[in-house]
Formats: C-alpha cells, structure tokens, sequence
C-alpha cells in the first residue's frame, strides 16, 4: 500500500496532528497578511485538529478500532526491528486526543477575547498550535522514539508559552508578595525546562535499556514480546527496577509529580490561557498517559511472568502520586495567588491520576479497575480544571490583580462567571453528583479492590487530601466571589488606584497585598485584606468591574456543561450501567486488553466496597467542608487570629507557605550550590592553579621562543639564509661577468662549447 493509502485507514489520526503544526508554521505568513487572518486561522487550525479526532471517535462504540498503523520505515537501529512512522488507534489514544483537541480548542477560542491587542500573537498562536500538535503527536504515536518527539516537543512549546512575557517587565513577575521571593517569566520558563528534562534524561537512559534487550520500541511489539525481553531483563537482579524508576522519570517530571513537582506553580508566569492549557489538557497529563501506556507491560512482567520486581513500577508510582496529591494540598490551603491555588491543587489531582494507575497494579484484580479510575479522573480533571483556569482568567482579566486578598465580592460583578467556577469547584472538590465525585469515588474503589496494606494506606492518605481539597476549594471561592469588597476593588470601582510600592507585585497595573512575610500569606484573610486598604491610594479613572465577553465564558460555560453531562451520567448510571461513564470507560479497556491477547482477572466488587467508597467520599467533604463553612463562609472565626494564637499552626502555616522549604532547598542546592561551586573553582582552581600554571606554561614558551630568535633566527636565518644567500649570489654573479666581454669571437666560442655539449647529450641518452 502507498503512504496515501495507510493514512486514509485513519485518516483523523494522522491529520489530527499534522493540521496544527501546519498551522503553527502559516502563522508568521498568516500575520503579515492581517491579524484578523491569522487569529481566525487560528480557531480553523485547532477546530481541524477537533474534527479529525472526532472521526476516532465512532470505533469507541463499535469495539473495532484500527489499532497500529505504519506509515514508513523511518530510521535503522543496529541490533533490532527498525523504527517506523505509524500512529497508534485504540481506546486510550482515542479518548485521551479527543479531551486534548477539544478543550485546546475551546482555550484557543477563549483566547481571541483574553489575548486581544497583545503585539505578539504571531508568536503566541505559533506555539500553542505546535503544542496541540506535538500534543496528539504524543498521544497517537506507535513507538517511544517518535513519541518523544511529541514529548520533547511539547517541552519546547511550555517553554516559549511559559515564558511568553520574556522580556521580563516588573509588572510580569510571578510570586510575591514581598519579602516572598518573586520570579521573572523568562526564569520560570527556563525552570520549567530545566526540571521535565531532568526528568526526561532517566526516561531515555531507560528506553536505551529496552530496545537493548527487546530489539523495538513499538508499544505493540513490547507488549507482545514482554515474556521474552521482561525476563531478560529480569535475570539481572535490579535492573526491572531501575528500568521501571528511571522510565518513571519522564512522566513524574512532565506532570510535576514529586520530587519534580516546583517548576509548576511558577508556570503561572504564562497567559491564563497557557495555564488552562497545559495544567488541564495537555502537557501535565502526557506523564499520566505514558504510565497508563506501558503499565500492561509490567502488568505481564508481575502477574503472568509473576516476577517480583515488576511491581516496583506500581508501588513507586502509586506512592509518589499520593504523596503528592498531599503535598500540593497543603499548600494550596495557604496560597495568595488564584492560579497558584489552582496550579496547586492540579498537580494534587494529578497525584490521585497516579494513584489510580499505580494501585492498578498491587493486586491482580485491580488492574481494570485501576487504569480506568486513573484515565476517568484524567477526563473529568480536564474539564473541570481546563474551566477553571478559564474562569481565573476572566476574574483577572476584570479585576487587574492575581491576588485573591485584593478581591472578595465579585459575584454581584461578575454573576456567570462566578455560577460556572462555582459549579466547576464543586466538582474539583468530589460534591456529587458531579463528574469529580464519579471519577474521584472510582480511586478510592481501586484501592479497595487492590485491597493491599500498602494500598489501604495510601488510600487513607487520598481521603486526607479530598477534605484538604475541598477546604481550599471553600477558601479560593470565598475570598473571590464572596463576603465584603476589598479595599482594592472599591477604589477599582469608586475611581481610585493604589499606589504601587517598590518591588510589589502586580500584572499589567494589577497589584497585590504587602504582607510581612510567610507568616501572613494563604488563609489570613482578614489580615491580608487589613495590609491591602493600609496602602495609600491616588485618584484614579473609574474602571468599572464587569462580566467576561461572551467570546471568554462561553468556552468555560460548555466545559462546565460538559461536567454536568458527566455527572448526570454517573448518577443514572447507578441504575442503568450501560449510561455510566466510568462503565464505559472500564469497558474500552477491558476491549483494548483483550485485542491485545493480555489475561486480565477483574476481581467482582462487593456492594459493600461500593459503599465503604462513598462513605469514604462523604467523611472526607463532611470533614473539609465544616473548616471551610466555619472560616470561609459563615466566617464565625477569623482566621489570622486563629491561626497566630497558636505557635504550632503558625508555624505549620509557614512551613506550608514556604512550600515545605523543598523550593528554597533546591535554589539552595541545585541554583545557589551550583553558583558556589562555580566560584570556589574560580578562585581556588582557576586563579591559584590554572593561572600559575598559565604564567609558567607561558613564561617557558617566552624562553623557547627567545632561544629560538636567538639561535635560528638570528644565528641561522639572518646570517645563512637572509646575508649569506645573497653574498655568495653576489660573488658568482662578480665571477660569471667576467666573462661576458662583449667580443664576438669570443661568443661564438661558447656557442659551439654549448652546442657541442648538447650533441654529447643527446648521444649519450640515445
């Protein structure tokens, strides 16, 4: 068959990718010729990318999906298969390509309202339709190597789109506020990097070890030969399990997973836009994908070649997911900042994605009911975080500041935004019966059904982090749309402005509180709200408070609906299955590991587990949702005071502020560490031994060359070459004049010498 022929089997899944990077490359073409062009061919660019992945979406409901599909022979690899160009369509890649180009979509349609009037959208357009690109290349590859040419891309793209406002104007800085340490949008680009590059250097040191021992990196080939290849590598004592971790690199640094977590939060540095692109769709959940992609094979490797390492790989990652689904928690309770809040609180449901992908593995019956828990939770993670975002956005956008102490009352202002990101937290906080309850609920019965000591506990630690969540999640709506207007947004209002201190944070005329420190960030809101109208104000135009243009809060409003859709679902799913999301989700999957030959046992699940999983849910909102309606709704204890009477919380409260101290641990380390050592070398190394060493090399080459002027240039080129030369060609020439004596007699003589000379020549040589 011809390329053309191959691809026109699936055509989607080929243009699904190739549609936005064409488009991101007509972008400096399309902006020369107009504006208006080049955004709307943005729009046209990504709603391609929308269509093609639709057309996917039909095999979901027929059971037959064409699965590996191979293009060409790309590249040959001594010692194995060759590498070809192909696409991958199953009910994984499916339904994962079809949440990233639609919520993409819906964001690049927000976008036309939020960017409008910035000067460089040719650049922002060109990244962020490469990065749905590199995106759905990612997802719908066939083979490690040509996805990591989606990954690294996708690196590439959050790096530009990250840093956007590289020039770094005082007013773009992330952070704060001051005395808290504040970050330019360059350096959190380069951070962000930095760090998913750390991790993705372990992820190809253990891709080398597999093509090393399984001759192919095609994920269809790797699963069919896991016997032979896994138990290769498992005759190696702890080579499974450092292949398992250093594979687990990439995903845990891509989606800011422990201890590669920091890059995240100063993500915010980028556009709203970017924020609801990569921290919902996309960038973050590639990690996710790449362990729910390889995990059948250390499912074989555990359960069927029943080799004990292969379980590293689940203990590992369902460990680092819960413990920092924890960890962002904790720290969402006290940040100042709205998207820092929400930036947190993704990389905590991330962890609950790991988790359920991770306790998929700790027993065998588990493994369905695992994988679908952790791919569910991905889905309605997008959707609701993906207008999450898209709501944060449109609130900074209106107000001109990021600090949710500047705001408060916005509700009366901006009444649809506030019903959607009301509606959206909800289902961020698992209240059913919205989709985060559903997909939430179904972690929790994963890890019932694992069953495992080792899975009790962590799913004990999860239930934490659920009433930790939905505590923030009070918090962060409260100081937003409720209680009294801040004294910043009166002055917004009423035709004043404050003045902007030296070195205080604010974002295109947004400004923020000044607090005194980590003691009074986060959840101080009486006291945050006392610094914020303590600050001198001048007179100012009126800029009246108002709702989002409908091009903004219709995207998020369709997200939003699209939560409710779920939802529903889940809930007349519970009395007829076929109409559940999750039923159906564990069906495709169920599908897709038969085609794929794996033998799965799924472990009947008692209705009692069913219900020790709710009441789970239940206790946890029963227990974070009491703290967040007595301090952030009924507001009968003023938190500042709570929390500075008491030396322990005030303490916890800055140890939580100051990110558990891992952000300045690593600066300390990694950046600042490095800077020391740099100039230790300086002045020890180079300057007391590289130096010295350079005088004496330099002082012996100065001698050497002196000798050699003073020997052969001296001596031997000027009194051989440059006087003797000439002196001797002086005196032949004195010699040889002589004679020529200008007679005729005697000239003729030397003719016939000559001549006679040249006959015995030319006789001799005959």
């Amino acid at each position: 068959m011809t390329p053309l022929e191959v691809i026109l089997e699936a055509p989607g899944a080929w243009f699904s990718w190739i549609i936005p990077i064409i488009g991101a490359l007509l972008m400096p073409l399309l902006g020369r010729i107009s504006n208006r062009v080049r955004d709307y061919a943005a729009v046209l660019f990504a709603l391609g990318a929308v269509v093609s992945t639709a057309t996917l979406i039909p095999n979901l409901f027929s059971g037959e999906y064409p699965g590996d599909i191979k293009i060409a022979t790309w590249i040959e690899l001594p010692g194995g298969h060759p590498i070809e160009v192909g696409v991958l369509v199953d009910p994984l890649s499916i339904l994962i390509c079809n949440v990233v180009a639609f919520i993409a979509f819906l964001i690049v349609v927000y976008s036309i309202g939020y960017m409008h009037g910035d000067p460089n959208l040719t650049r922002y357009w060109f990244f962020f339709l490469f990065f749905i690109g590199n995106m759905l290349l990612l997802v719908l590859s066939d083979n490690l190597l040509q996805l990591l040419v989606g990954w690294e891309g996708v690196g590439l793209c959050s790096y530009g789109l990250i840093g956007y406002y590289y020039r770094d104007e005082k007013e773009r800085w992330l952070g704060g506020p001051p005395p808290t340490k504040m970050y330019p949008p360059s350096h959190a680009g380069m951070k962000a990097f930095v760090v998913t590059g750390i991790g993705d250097v372990f992820l190809l040191a253990a891709i080398f070890i597999i093509f090393n021992y399984a001759g192919t990196l095609n994920f269809v080939e790797l699963i069919e030969k896991a016997p032979e290849w896994v138990g290769a590598i498992s005759a190696i004592p702890g080579l499974l399990s450092m292949t398992a971790i250093f594979f687990l690199g990439g995903p845990i640094g891509k989606s800011a997973q422990f201890p590669l977590h920091e890059w995240l939060p100063e993500a915010m540095a980028g556009p709203t836009s970017v924020s609801a692109l990569i921290h919902a769709a996309t960038m973050v959940k590639a990690g996710v994908y790449l362990v729910a992609r390889i995990s059948p094979i250390f499912y074989i490797g555990a359960y069927s070649l029943h080799i004990e390492e292969a379980t590293v790989y689940f203990i590992a990652i369902a460990s680092i997911g819960a413990f920092t689904s924890f960890l962002a928690a904790s720290q969402a309770m006290v940040a100042l900042e709205l998207k820092k809040v929400l930036a947190y609180s993704t990389v905590s449901q991330i962890g609950y994605m790991m988790l359920g992908l991770g306790v998929s593995g700790l027993s065998e019956g588990a493994y369905v009911a695992g994988l679908t828990g952790g791919v569910f939770h991905l889905v309605s993670h997008a959707l609701f975080k993906a207008a999450l975002f898209l709501c944060a956005g449109s609130v900074i956008h209106t107000v001109e500041t990021i600090y949710m102490s500047n705001m408060g009352g916005l509700k009366r202002y901006m009444p649809i935004t506030h019903i959607l990101m009301l509606l959206a937290t909800l289902s961020l906080a698992g209240i059913p019966p919205l989709s985060g309850f559903w997909s939430k609920d179904s972690i929790f019965l994963a890890s019932l059904t694992a069953g495992t000591p080792l899975a009790l506990t962590l799913l004990a630690v999860a239930v934490i982090t659920a009433a930790m969540t939905l505590f923030y999640s009070i918090r962060y709506i409260s100081m937003t749309f409720y209680g009294p207007s801040s004294k910043f947004i009166q002055n917004l209002e009423h035709g004043g402005h404050e003045e902007k201190e030296p070195g205080e944070r604010s974002i295109t005329g947004q400004h923020g509180p000044s607090t005194s420190g980590g003691d009074h960030g986060g959840s101080l809101i009486k006291k945050e709200i006392q610094d914020a109208e303590s600050v001198e104000h001048h007179a100012h135009p009126v800029h009246h408070i108002h709702e989002a243009s409908p091009v903004m809060w219709v995207p998020y409003a369709i997200l939003v609906i699209l939560v409710l859709a779920v939802g529903i679902l889940g809930l007349v799913g519970l009395f007829a299955p076929r109409f559940s999301p999750e039923m159906f989700i564990e069906k495709q999957f169920e599908m897709m590991l038969e085609h794929m030959e794996i033998p799965v046992h799924m472990e009947h699940v008692e209705v009692s587990t069913k219900i020790m999983a709710v009441s789970l849910s239940a206790a946890a909102l029963l227990m974070g949702g009491i703290f967040g309606w007595v301090f952030y709704i009924a507001r009968k204890i003023d938190s500042w005071l709570f929390v500075s009477r008491s030396p322990i919380l005030k303490g916890v409260h800055t140890f939580l502020w100051n990110r558990w101290y891992m952000n300045p641990s690593y600066y300390r380390v990694f950046v600042d560490g490095l800077l020391w050592m740099k100039q230790l070398l300086f002045n020890w190394v180079e300057t007391k031994v590289i130096d010295r060493i350079s005088g004496a090399v330099a002082s012996a080459f100065e001698a050497a060359s002196n000798l050699l002027y003073g020997v052969f240039e001296i001596h031997g080129m000027e009194s051989i070459i440059n006087q003797g030369v000439p002196s001797a060609v002086t005196a032949i020439y004195h010699k040889v004049k002589r004679v020529q004596t200008g007679l005729l007699s005697y000239n003729i003589v030397y003719l016939v010498i000559l001549m006679i000379i040249l006959l015995i020549g030319m006789l001799w040589m005959m």
